[in-house]
């Protein structure tokens, strides 16, 4: 394990400035339409969720504060992109998943924001170098808390 305390630095630099910028560049694209990227990415995590999330479960997967979690969900579920039900295992929970129109917004969105980020990461790095580069971030995931627990 590197013990260089400048080479983890500009270690951490570099990573960081890479996603910086990249996430800068996909951000002013034109894959969003009239979402916002957060609000993408709540769509997206709950088209993971086989059976919807809690709000909870949900900003485990998000990396916003609660309150912006909050205003994005609230965004979503007025333009009925979002539907909310009753946790029948709590009742003071709701689950949320997604309605017929943000599943639809979702893949719509998704498909283009998805070659936006193959165009600009292979033009960048080679295929290896993708695979070395997931793998190290895998690596650092790993190795760290979720974002819940820091």
């Amino acid at each position: 394990m590197a013990s260089d305390a400048r080479l983890a630095n500009a270690a951490w630099e570099a990573l960081f400035r890479a996603q910086m910028t990249i996430a800068a560049e996909l951000h002013a694209g034109d894959a969003w339409g009239d979402l916002v990227p957060t609000d993408y990415g709540v769509l997206y995590a709950l088209s993971t969720a086989k059976t919807g999330l809690r709000m909870s479960e949900l900003g485990k997967d998000i990396l916003l504060s609660q309150a912006g979690l909050s205003r994005s969900v609230a965004r979503l579920e007025a333009r009925g992109l979002i539907d909310r039900v009753a946790d029948p295992d709590d009742a003071r929970a709701s689950i949320l998943s997604l309605s017929k129109a943000g599943v639809h917004l979702q893949k719509r969105v998704g498909a283009k924001h998805g070659r936006h980020v193959a165009e600009a990461m292979s033009c960048r790095l080679s295929d290896a170098e993708l695979t070395q580069l997931q793998s190290l971030c895998e690596r650092l995931l790993a190795a760290s808390p979720s974002p819940s627990e820091v």
